[in-house]
C-alpha cells in the first residue's frame, strides 16, 4: 500500500506550482496552468509589468490584469463602504500650516522614503553637516529641558503586573509595563481616577452611576492594533464607551474580551487616521472624551494631534469647527520618528523659527533612527546638551572624507546621543503645538531604556481640568 500513496504524492506534487517560496521555506501550493510549470501568479511573463493596486498599494497586480483587478479587489468594496460613512472625509487631519514660510505644494507631494532622506544627508558637505549637528545640539538645549523620568506602575493595574487576568489573552511583560505605565501616568496627571472603577452591584447606585458618568465617557484608542491598551484600560478603570480606531486588520483582537463585558460599549471604526472627521461621528456626539494611543509609528503622532485639537471647515459653509471641546485628556506614545513627513507636522512654524528647514527636518527624522539601533544597555536614553560632548568633526578643506564615511566612523554613543536629541525636538515641538491650543501638555520618559527605547510619553489634559 506503500507504492500507490507514493505515486500519488508524487504525481500531486508534479501538478503544484514549482515557484519556490524562500520565506516560507517550500514551493507554492497553488495548481499549475497547463502547459506550464507554475500557476497563474508566478508564471513568467516576458512583457508583464507588476503595479501596485491603485485601490490600496499594499499588493500588486499585473498591468494587463488591472482593470479586471479593480472590479473584484476586496479592498474597494471595502474603500467604497468607507466613503459613504459620515466621519470619512479624504485627507481632512493631513494638515496644511498657512504660516508656513516655504511655499510647498504638500498635498501633491508623496512621502519622502528613508532612502531619499539618507540620500539628502550623503549629499551635504562636511561642512553643512557638522552645522546641522551644531543646530541640533543648540536647539535640543534651548527647547528640550523639562523631560523628566516618569516610570509609573498603578495600584490598579496590580491585576495584570501580578497575571491575574483571563489566561487566553496574550501576556508579553514588556508591553504589560508599558500599557501600565501609560496609564499610571495620565492617573498621576489627572485625567484617569482609579476610583472610578465600578462593579456591577456599584452600577445600581445612582451616585456611583454619577460618578463615572462625571470622567471621560467615551475613550478613544488611535492606532488601536489588536486593542490591547484599552483592554487594561477596561480592566482596571471600568470605562464604559470605547472606540478603537484602526486602518488594518488583525487577528486576536482584544474585542472579543472586551464585548464580553456587560458595561461597556464597543465600536471600531477601521479608517485611516488621516481620514477620519470626530465630529462626524454620532456616538461621539456631546460626550467628553479621553484619546490615547501606544507607539503610534511617525506620522500618524500628527495625524492624531490634528484629528483631535485642528480646527477644519465643517461642510460646504465654510464654518470653522473645533473638535477640542469635548477633549478631556490625551496619552500617546511617540515612536518611529524616522517615518515621519514634513507635510504631517504640526508645529513647521516653530521648526522654520528655529532655524530648521524642511531638508534639514527630513534629516533630523533620518537620525532618529540612530537611537535605536545602539546598545540599549548603557543609559543613552536622555541626554544633557550641556554635559554631552559630541566628537567634533574636522571640516577643514584638508579633510576630503565625505559625510557617509563620516558617519559610519562615528562612535555609536554619539549616534544615539544624535538621534535621542532629535526625538525630542520633534516630541517638544509637537508638546508647544499642543499648548497652543490651550491645553496643558508634559512629555516624559515613561519606561526605562531596558523596557524600550521608544520611551516618551506626549499627555495633555484641558487647562480647566480639575
Amino acid at each position: 500500500m506503500a507504492e500507490p500513496k507514493e505515486e500519488e504524492t508524487t504525481t500531486q506534487r508534479q501538478n503544484r506550482c514549482q515557484f519556490w517560496l524562500p520565506k516560507k521555506k517550500r514551493f507554492c501550493a497553488n495548481s499549475t496552468l497547463i502547459p506550464s510549470m507554475f500557476c497563474g501568479n508566478h508564471t513568467p511573463r516576458a512583457d508583464a509589468k507588476w503595479i501596485p493596486c491603485p485601490v490600496d498599494p499594499s499588493h500588486s497586480v499585473l498591468g494587463d490584469n488591472l482593470e479586471g483587478h479593480i472590479k473584484r479587489c476586496p479592498f474597494a468594496k471595502q474603500a467604497q463602504a468607507l466613503s459613504l460613512q459620515p466621519y470619512y472625509q479624504k485627507g481632512i487631519n493631513r494638515g496644511k500650516d498657512e504660516s508656513t514660510r516655504e511655499k510647498d505644494e504638500e498635498e501633491e507631494e508623496g512621502d519622502v522614503s528613508s532612502e531619499m532622506k539618507r540620500n539628502g544627508v550623503y549629499s551635504m558637505s562636511v561642512s553643512e553637516f557638522s552645522k546641522l549637528l551644531g543646530l541640533i545640539r543648540d536647539v535640543h538645549c534651548t527647547i528640550c529641558k523639562d523631560i523628566r523620568d516618569s516610570y509609573r506602575i498603578p495600584k490598579a493595574c496590580g491585576m495584570w503586573i501580578k497575571r491575574e487576568v483571563d489566561r487566553k489573552l496574550p501576556y508579553q511583560e514588556k508591553h504589560v509595563l508599558q500599557q501600565a505605565s501609560i496609564l499610571g501616568n495620565l492617573e498621576e496627571f489627572g485625567v484617569l481616577n482609579s476610583s472610578s472603577k465600578a462593579s456591577v452591584t456599584e452600577l445600581l447606585d445612582s451616585s456611583a452611576l454619577r460618578q463615572i458618568q462625571n470622567d471621560a465617557s467615551a475613550v478613544i484608542e488611535f492606532g488601536a492594533g489588536r486593542g490591547y491598551l484599552t483592554q487594561m484600560l477596561a480592566d482596571c478603570y471600568g470605562i464604559r464607551k470605547v472606540i478603537l480606531v484602526e486602518r488594518k486588520s488583525y487577528k486576536l483582537k482584544a474585542d472579543r474580551s472586551l464585548r464580553q463585558k456587560e458595561t461597556l460599549v464597543l465600536e471600531r471604526l477601521r479608517i485611516d487616521i488621516e481620514d477620519l472627521n470626530l465630529n462626524a461621528v454620532q456616538s461621539l456626539k456631546e460626550i467628553p472624551y479621553l484619546a490615547i494611543g501606544k507607539h503610534l509609528c511617525g506620522p500618524a503622532t500628527d495625524l492624531t494631534l490634528r484629528c483631535c485639537l485642528s480646527d477644519y471647515d465643517h461642510g460646504d459653509n465654510g464654518i470653522k469647527q473645533a473638535v477640542n471641546h469635548h477633549l478631556k485628556g490625551l496619552a500617546v506614545a511617540t515612536c518611529c520618528h524616522h517615518l515621519c513627513q514634513w507635510k504631517h507636522y504640526p508645529n513647521k512654524t516653530l521648526m522654520l523659527n528655529l532655524g530648521i528647514t524642511k531638508k534639514d527636518f527630513h534629516a533630523i527624522t533620518w537620525f532618529t533612527s540612530w537611537a535605536v539601533d545602539a546598545d540599549h544597555g548603557s543609559d543613552v536614553s536622555y541626554f544633557n546638551s550641556d554635559e554631552h560632548k559630541l566628537q567634533p568633526i574636522n571640516n577643514s578643506k584638508e579633510d576630503v572624507r565625505g559625510v557617509e564615511e563620516i558617519i559610519r566612523n562615528m562612535k555609536a554613543v554619539d549616534r544615539a546621543a544624535v538621534g535621542f536629541m532629535c526625538k525630542d525636538i520633534i516630541d517638544t515641538g509637537r508638546q508647544m503645538w499642543i499648548k497652543e491650543h490651550s491645553l496643558e501638555a508634559e512629555l516624559v520618559q515613561y519606561v526605562p531604556m531596558n523596557i524600550s527605547p521608544e520611551n516618551r510619553l506626549l499627555m495633555a489634559r484641558c487647562s480647566d481640568h480639575s
